[in-house]
């Protein structure tokens, strides 16, 4: 890059760019093709973390079409979307879906299609790949795959690298170990199993720097600390609800029989209604700032009616007030139906 605005250095140049909003970057890219550099170049995510420009978007993944992934630009009440996701695997669902360093990452998961490896057709096998998604240099990578092949388990970021747990692998064997992915360095690492390891579904979540481990119809909730000798598991029986959940300023919060619960450990607190979702399944929640965010989902079947309705529908709580509300934002333009990954995204 040389000379990108004239009379300045380059470097200043690049924080001048770094100030424009992420949703305009395909405009900066038309002024010319060092500006085209400039703006898909590992500086300009630097420099927008150094003038306080980072962005906190959404990334959403839904059963229709078939590997996209769209951003939400919450301030812009806008969608973008994402080249397709180039895996050879059809239809991937049931996958980790976490951010960090300013990239979107896709691991594991699996598919009701073919298994592109065996040709089995059953849906009963799981992949160990790993896609990262750069919205800077605007493409996706494949990484180092995981240890072990793993759908429907838990994952989660601490301290910058991604932790994963549990989940199953080929043929639906339920298994305890876990792993951790050094984005940086592109390896995986084993941990310490789980304590305890179900035929079913898990899935994790952050609080206070500790990730949380929960079984699907399970009360018990396995917790993984830093402690002075190394990560450690401990089984805590605090009978979460289940149901949807996020993270929101740290707190946890549900949606469980049309309602919002905010879970403390053994604490619940009710927050407010959410008698509105209680006929839409499949939809995705996730935290933003202040905000709650349920996002897709689809409507039916019933006993009365056996369509089913996919839903692009977004609807917002904003807590952190003393009477939580909530609004409709843009609906999901290209995606719809079930939501298979969201996550936050800061760039």
């Amino acid at each position: 890059m040389s000379q990108l605005i004239e009379g300045l250095p380059d470097a200043v140049a690049i924080r001048c760019l770094a100030r424009v909003p992420f949703y305009l970057h395909p405009k900066l890219e038309l002024v010319s093709r060092s500006w085209q550099e400039a703006v898909r170049s590992p500086e300009l995510f630097k420099a927008r973390q150094e003038v306080g420009a980072s962005e906190d978007l959404l990334c959403v993944c839904a059963l229709d079409p078939e590997n996209l992934w769209q951003l939400f630009d919450p301030l812009r009440d806008l969608w973008i979307t994402l080249p397709v996701l180039p895996s050879t695997i059809r239809q991937l669902s049931r996958f980790g879906a976490v951010s960090t360093a300013g990239k979107l990452f896709v691991i594991g998961g699996g598919s009701d299609a073919v298994d592109p490896m065996t040709g089995d057709q059953d849906g009963n096998f799981a992949t160990n790949e790993v896609w990262s998604y750069d919205p800077v240099a605007r493409q996706w990578t494949q990484c180092a795959p995981m240890l072990v092949p793993r759908s429907m388990f838990a994952c989660c970021v601490l301290n910058g690298k991604i932790v994963v747990a549990g989940g199953f692998t080929s043929c639906r064997k339920s298994i305890s170990l876990a792993e951790m992915y050094d984005p940086e360095k592109d390896i995986w690492i084993p941990m310490s199993d789980l304590h305890r390891t179900h035929n079913s579904a898990c899935s994790g979540v952050v609080i206070e720097g500790k990730l949380h481990v929960l079984h699907k119809g399970l009360p018990t909730v396995q917790v993984l600390d830093n402690a002075g000798n190394g990560w450690m598991w401990t089984v805590k029986e605090w009978s979460w609800r289940q149901g949807p959940m996020a993270v929101v300023r740290g707190s946890l919060y549900v949606m469980s029989h049309g309602i919002i619960i905010k879970q403390d450990k053994e604490v619940r607190k009710v927050v407010c209604s959410a008698s509105e979702f209680r006929k839409r399944i499949g939809c995705g929640m996730v935290g933003l700032g202040d905000e709650l965010y349920v996002i897709g989902g689809v409507i039916g079947p019933d006993r009365w009616n056996w369509d089913i309705k996919p839903l692009s529908d977004v609807d917002v709580l904003t807590l952190g007030t003393e009477r939580p509300t909530w609004r409709s934002a843009a609906q999901m333009t290209r995606c719809r139906g079930t939501v298979l990954g969201c996550t936050p995204l800061r760039i």
